[in-house]
């Protein structure tokens, strides 16, 4: 296993990313997010890319990075969230227009069946059933069975090319430590990527410089590292993120 997956920068990080990648990205609003790696992509320019989150974002001012960026930029032909509209009606998301005007596609799961889909995939699970989205349009045309009585609708678990995570620690072999809601997303998406890269908050440490006992990610699971840089150069750095909860 490699040793030392630190990368020098979120452009080498995200250089050699193909158009037409599933892309999933940790976060949910603020804590856990990859603002980082999303800007590179930005800069990175792949395009026909799925991108797979909890939303789309945009809501929130001042605006950080986010995936419905990436559609205002014409590089993705399809987004997976369980958020696609903004939550409350004041808010209108950027990608709301995209997907009216028929620029993207979208596809509308339910949280927990979005996280389930996503540790199916890591766990080697090609499909499971749940009751959520029974009765529902979600289920319409879809396969359903009755167990015990109860119907059930099937869902398939949802493999990624990659995953854009956010943890606070790291040693240099990928193993990860979140702060306390960073773990959101970010462990099952990193369970169901082919690659992994994760921006961290603190100094990487060495090879086993996290107790195992901490370790929330294994690093088999992870493949490249960027250590966020302190501000200016750093994007919304780990102490910015601490003062705001």
């Amino acid at each position: 296993m490699q040793t030392n997956k630190l990368r020098g920068s979120f452009q080498d990080a995200v250089a050699d990313i193909p158009d037409g990648s599933t892309i999933a990205f940790g976060g949910f609003a603020m804590p856990g997010t990859p603002f980082n790696l999303i800007r590179a992509l930005l800069r990175q320019g792949a395009k026909r890319l799925t991108l797979v989150a909890n939303t789309t974002g945009g809501a929130r001012q001042p605006r950080m990075p986010d995936i419905g960026m990436l559609v205002e930029n014409g590089q993705v032909a399809k987004v997976i969230c369980a958020f696609t509209a903004a939550t409350r009606p004041t808010d209108v998301l950027p990608f709301t227009k995209h997907y009216e005007a028929g620029d993207v596609a979208a596809e509308l799961v339910p949280q927990g069946t979005l996280a389930e889909r996503l540790r199916a995939a890591g766990a080697g699970i090609p499909a499971f059933y749940t009751p959520t989205g029974v009765g529902t349009e979600l289920a319409e045309g879809r396969e359903t069975r009755m167990i015990n009585g109860r119907e059930y609708l099937l869902e398939y678990a949802l493999p990624l090319d990659y995953a854009f995570i956010r943890a606070r620690t790291a040693d240099a072999a990928g193993n990860l430590r979140y702060h306390r809601s960073q773990r959101n997303f970010n462990p099952v998406m990193a369970t169901a990527a082919r690659i992994t890269i994760a921006e961290i908050d603190e100094p990487v440490l060495p090879p086993g410089g996290i107790d195992p006992d901490d370790v929330h990610t294994p690093g088999i699971y992870v493949h490249r590292l960027v250590q966020v840089p302190p501000e200016p150069d750093g994007l919304w750095p780990a102490r910015r993120q601490e003062k705001r909860r």
